[in-house]
């Protein structure tokens, strides 16, 4: 597929403003992580209806999930640039002496971001942060399927940054395949598999190097000795924010046989406790995106047996916050092996721990695997039997706010990692530099080898 001028002729501006060394400067890269912290701030409002709009999200779930989240990326960033772009020196051998060794992390020329529908700010300018810290230009292309945050963004964004080096794109899936068919120095992707296949298919013609953050049936493994009434509204919350379109939500609950029905009735009154008797009424529980995901998820809910929940509105776009029985269901239903996506929490009983790690290690490694239990041992038993992009004990998400730690899949989950420090490693290449000096030009290494110079270059290696 050709491509159209007006893509064309953006993505040639900003090479050209990239060779121009525009976003080179620390004082710009800076700058531009001030005008989106202004962006936030004094857009928030705007910020907070769209959210509304798209997914239903109260204010506070979107500061949480999204402003303020963004907010405290950025004065991370803008609190360790200095270090972070500073040349590492390494060791020098001393077949090279004298002389100096370092990595030097440089900028990779212009990069595009591709966001996600389901956190429609964060899942787009998190990554674009670290674009921009590692002194990148930057294409923004937000989800189409969140309409209304995508509009505030293209329509706002500019006013607070450099719309020279950082430029919004917004359109169909058309316009995404536009984009990265197009040689950017790196393509940042967040979604589904199908479109990172599509992502990948496109880029490998130009070789460009790709960081995809996907998803995955993430596991809850409960134990037996764990805290239930903790364990469950650690669960709930973390499953029913965002309506469960959250790509590290805990997809599946395996619980111990001995405490299966205490968890139900647990994870129940959580429910109740959370948004009230009918949930439709709470403005805490969110929507989901489109119909067409919404009759996917009602399709998952066929032939099943509902512990809790299951109420749905079609006009509404409104799924309950339920609890499937997956026990004695048929092991070809896709609850088994598709990622739900969706407020539809199955729950299956396992006779032991190590009963439970057999069953994740049968699928793809996921996004995230969470493990709920007093004992040391049966959390360090899950952690290093179950291969996940993160892993966290006795919790859901908190993962995610800490700055120190990576995020990035693994498998079929996604390749690449950011947040922090991790983003800007990504986004930048650490250039190998050695600098010798004329002095001291030994002829060990020149021809002609003798057995002397071999037994040396030995001794120096």
């Amino acid at each position: 597929m050709s491509t159209t001028p007006s893509v064309t002729e953006l993505f040639t501006s900003l090479s050209n403003t990239y060779k121009a060394g525009l976003s080179r400067p620390v004082f710009w890269r800076k700058q531009q992580l001030e005008g989106i912290k202004r962006f936030l701030t004094h857009e928030q409002h705007a910020i907070e209806q769209a959210l509304a709009d798209d997914l239903g999200k109260h204010p506070s779930e979107s500061r949480l999930t999204e402003l303020n989240y963004l907010l405290s990326h950025i004065d991370y960033t803008l609190k360790h640039l200095a270090k972070w772009i500073k040349p590492t020196r390494v060791r020098t051998p001393l077949l090279a002496w004298p002389g100096s060794s370092q990595l030097y992390p440089e900028p990779l020329g212009t990069v595009l971001v591709l966001g996600a529908w389901n956190y429609p700010l964060q899942l787009l300018i998190a990554p674009a942060i670290a674009a921009i810290a590692a002194g990148n230009c930057v294409v923004l292309k937000p989800s189409e399927h969140a309409p209304k945050t995508a509009e505030v963004i293209a329509n706002k964004l500019s006013d607070y940054i450099d719309s020279h080096a950082i430029k919004v794109v917004t359109g169909d899936v058309a316009i995404a395949d536009q984009l990265t068919q197009l040689p950017f120095d790196h393509i940042f992707y967040t979604g589904g598999s199908n479109g990172a296949r599509a992502v990948l298919r496109n880029a490998a013609t130009h070789l460009t190097p790709t960081t995809l953050e996907l998803g995955g049936k993430s596991p809850a493994i409960v134990s037996e000795d764990c805290d239930l009434e903790v364990t469950a509204r650690r669960i709930v919350w973390g499953k029913y924010l965002n309506a469960g379109q959250t790509c590290i939500a805990p997809d599946y609950v395996l619980v111990q046989d001995t405490v299966r029905d205490a968890l139900i009735e647990q994870i129940k009154r959580q429910i109740e406790t959370f948004y009230g008797v009918d949930p439709q009424q709470s403005d805490d529980y969110g929507r989901i995106i489109s119909v067409n995901h919404w009759q996917r998820l009602i399709k998952l809910m066929e032939g099943t047996e509902v512990l809790t929940g299951g109420d749905y509105k079609r006009k509404e776009k409104y799924i309950a916050p339920t609890l499937i029985n997956l026990d004695g269901l048929d092991d070809q239903h896709s609850l088994h092996h598709e990622e739900i996506f969706g407020p539809l929490l199955p729950i299956k009983s396992v006779s032991s721990i190590q009963t439970a790690i057999d069953y994740v290690n049968a699928k793809p490694k996921p996004l995230a695997c969470y493990a709920f239990s007093k004992s040391n041992r049966t959390l360090a038993q899950i952690k290093t039997h179950v291969s996940a992009g993160s892993y966290c004990a006795n919790d859901t998400l908190m993962f995610m706010l800490n700055e120190e730690l990576p995020f990035g899949g693994v498998g079929q989950s996604g390749m690449g990692r950011y947040h922090g420090k991790f983003g800007f490693d990504t986004l930048s290449h650490h250039k190998s530099v050695m600098t010798r000096s004329f002095k001291f030009d030994v002829a060990l290494r020149y021809p002609p080898y003798t057995k002397l110079k071999d037994k040396v270059l030995a001794w120096l290696k």
